[in-house]
C-alpha cells in the first residue's frame, strides 16, 4: 500500500504538470484567446462580427436586388415572411402581395395572397456587381428561383420610392461598419503616438499634448460635431463626404485613449526591460514600437472593440439628422432618415429595421470588447 501511493500520486499530477508548463510557454496573445473563449456570450457575439463584416465585404451578394432600383407603384410594400416549409415540402418561399388602390385615401394597399407563393432559391443569378472591386459575377445568396418570374421578394419590404429595404438594408451595413472601423483605427494610431510621446519623452512634448487633450475634452461633443459637419460643402460627392466624417469622428475620439497610453507608458519607462533596451543601444522608436506598445497591446484592443460601437452611433446620429453621409450613399443613418415622419412610421413600421441592426452591432461590439477586456487582465483570473 506504500508503494502504490505514491505511484498513484505521480500519475495523477503528471496531466497538471503538462497543463502548466503549456501555459508557461505561451505567448501573451494565446493566453488571452484562452481566456476569451471561456466566455461564451463575447464569443457569440464574435461570431455575429464576423457576419457582419462578410456583408460589408460583398453587400451585393448578400442583396436580393438592385439598392437604387426605384420602382413607386411598389412603394410601401410589406415585408414578405421568409418560410422553409410550403405545402409540406422543404424549400425557401414567400408569399405573394397583391395591392389595390384605396378610393378614399387613394394610396397603395397590399395584402398578403395565400393562394400564392414565390419560390425562393440559394446563389441565384441576378444583376452584376464586381466583388472587392476585382472581378465580375451575379450570383447573389438568395433570390427568386425564375429569373424569368415577374413578381420579386422583398424580405424587408420597400420605401417610399420603391427601393428593396433588405438590399439597401445590406449596403447600409457597409457604410457604418466601415466608418466605426476605420475611424477606430485613426482613432488608435493618434493615441497611441501622441501619448507615447507625451508619456515617455515628458517635458515640453508632454505639456503641449496634455493641454491639446484637455481643450478637446472640454468642448461640448456634439456641438463641435454639428459645426464641423455643416461645414463640409454640399456639393461633395459621397466618397468625399465618407472620408471626411471618418476624419471628423477620429479626430475627436483619440483623447481618452492617449491619456491612457501615457499612464502606461510612465510606468513602463521605469521598468527593468526598456532600461536593458537602452543599455542595448535601442533607439527610442524601437524601444516604443518593440518593447512598450505590446506590453499592453491586449488593452488596446479592448479599448479599441468598446470604441467602435460609439463611432457607429455618432455616425449613425449625425446621418440621421442629415450632417453626416448624405444620399445618395446608404448607410444605417441614411435609412432612418425615411423614418423620421410619424406617418411614414405608422404606415411602414419596417423602415425602423435599421434601427435594430444598430443595436444588434453595437451590442455585439460591447460584450465582445468586455469580453477580451476581462482575457486581457491578468488579475481578473
Amino acid at each position: 500500500m506504500t508503494e502504490a501511493l505514491p505511484n498513484a500520486s505521480t500519475v495523477e499530477l503528471a496531466p497538471k504538470s503538462k497543463a502548466e508548463d503549456r501555459v508557461s510557454v505561451a505567448p501573451n496573445w494565446k493566453l488571452v484567446w484562452w481566456r476569451f473563449r471561456k466566455n461564451r456570450l463575447a464569443l457569440v457575439s464574435a461570431v455575429v462580427l464576423i457576419l457582419f463584416y462578410s456583408i460589408v465585404l460583398v453587400p451585393d451578394f448578400f442583396a436580393t436586388q438592385d439598392p437604387e432600383t426605384t420602382q413607386s407603384r411598389l412603394a410601401f410594400i410589406p415585408p414578405q415572411g421568409l418560410a422553409f416549409i410550403a405545402d409540406g415540402r422543404l424549400g425557401l418561399s414567400v408569399p405573394a402581395i397583391v395591392g389595390a388602390r384605396n378610393k378614399v385615401t387613394l394610396r397603395m394597399e397590399w395584402v398578403v395572397d395565400p393562394e400564392h407563393r414565390i419560390p425562393l432559391a440559394l446563389f441565384t443569378h441576378g444583376y452584376e456587381y464586381k466583388v472587392l472591386g476585382i472581378f465580375e459575377t451575379d450570383v447573389h445568396l438568395v433570390g427568386v428561383a425564375d429569373p424569368n418570374a415577374k413578381d420579386g421578394a422583398c424580405l424587408l419590404g420597400t420605401d417610399r420610392l420603391g427601393r428593396d429595404q433588405w438590399s439597401r438594408l445590406m449596403f447600409g451595413t457597409r457604410t457604418s461598419m466601415t466608418v466605426g472601423l476605420i475611424a477606430v483605427i485613426l482613432s488608435v494610431i493618434l493615441g497611441v503616438l501622441l501619448g507615447g510621446v507625451s508619456g515617455y519623452f515628458g517635458g515640453i512634448a508632454d505639456l503641449i499634448i496634455q493641454r491639446v487633450i484637455e481643450i478637446l475634452q472640454s468642448l461640448p461633443t456634439i456641438p463641435i460635431w454639428l459645426a464641423m459637419t455643416a461645414a463640409l460643402p454640399r456639393d461633395w460627392p459621397p466618397t468625399r463626404v465618407f472620408f471626411a466624417i471618418i476624419i471628423i469622428l477620429a479626430f475627436i475620439g483619440w483623447t481618452t485613449l492617449a491619456r491612457e497610453v501615457r499612464g502606461r507608458f510612465l510606468s513602463l519607462r521605469e521598468e527593468d526591460f526598456v532600461l536593458a533596451a537602452e543599455l542595448s543601444g535601442a533607439s527610442r522608436f524601437r524601444i516604443i514600437t518593440r518593447h512598450m506598445v505590446p506590453a499592453f497591446m491586449s488593452h488596446i484592443i479592448a479599448t479599441s472593440t468598446l470604441a467602435i460601437p460609439v463611432m457607429i452611433i455618432n455616425e449613425t446620429s449625425l446621418s440621421f439628422l442629415g450632417l453626416g453621409i448624405r444620399p445618395p450613399a446608404i448607410s444605417w443613418g441614411v435609412l432612418l432618415q425615411e423614418a423620421q415622419n410619424i406617418q411614414t412610421v405608422a404606415q411602414a413600421p419596417w423602415l425602423l429595421m435599421p434601427g435594430l441592426g444598430v443595436i444588434i452591432a453595437v451590442l455585439a461590439f460591447n460584450l465582445v470588447g468586455d469580453g477580451l477586456r476581462d482575457a486581457a487582465d491578468p488579475y481578473s483570473h
